[in-house]
């Protein structure tokens, strides 16, 4: 079953992450990254009436998605970008390409980011 994982995983290497072209975001100062979601839809809109919640909300990542997000460019493969992060954190990221792979499926399960096969 192992065996099987890593097959995945390097399949899913190839592929390319892109930006949703629809999602603001901002890198401050400090290099943290803040995207900005807009809440649509009919039960957005009444948690907005009833509950006051926002219109757009803030979403900040963590330290590794910090130095991830600006580096996906629609070029870069996840395999490339993982290059990158093993520079940048070294030990820390390990288990490197399982970690890397999650977070970009979590990433792609809210439209924040499209896969593109190479």
């Amino acid at each position: 079953m192992k065996k099987q994982n890593n097959t995945v995983s390097s399949n899913y290497l190839d592929y390319i992450p892109k930006h949703n072209e629809s999602l603001k975001w901002e890198k401050d100062e400090d290099g943290r990254v803040t995207l900005f979601v807009e809440n649509k839809g009919f039960f957005n809109k009444l948690a907005q009436l009833l509950a006051k919640k926002p219109k757009i909300s803030q979403i900040h990542l963590d330290e590794m998605g910090d130095f991830i997000w600006p580096i996906i460019d629609g070029k870069k493969s996840i395999y490339d970008i993982s290059l990158l992060v093993k520079e940048e954190f070294g030990d820390k990221a390990e288990p490197l390409y399982n970690r890397l792979v999650q977070y970009m499926r979590n990433l792609e399960s809210y439209d924040f980011i499209m896969l593109i096969k190479e």
